[in-house]
């Protein structure tokens, strides 16, 4: 899988503790078949199993679920008020 950093990722990431977690998502309502990637700083409450990878300054733990991994894991930093990182599949909000 190749990862693909956004400006400021690695910074936001170090400041929030240095390890980003990005899983697969389906949500509960309304979307249908759709399935997004989740990220954030702390460990979801969910069952997970995370591969770590050591990245330029951060840890990244992945979990792709029965997707496995994406050619391509784009991270970059949204928000203005509540920045956050967001993951793209092979470029794409949603997975597989």
């Amino acid at each position: 899988m190749n990862v693909i950093v956004g400006t400021g990722v690695r910074e936001l990431v170090r400041e929030r503790g240095g390890r980003l977690f990005v899983w697969v998502d389906r949500p509960r309502c309304c979307s249908g078949g759709a399935i997004y990637l989740s990220a954030g700083n702390d460990r979801p409450p969910e069952r997970h199993r995370f591969g770590t990878t050591s990245l330029d300054g951060f840890e990244l733990a992945f979990d792709g679920g029965r997707l496995g991994d994406p050619d391509e894991l784009v991270l970059e930093v949204r928000g203005r008020r509540r920045k956050h990182v967001e993951a793209y599949w092979n470029g794409c909000v949603f997975a597989g």
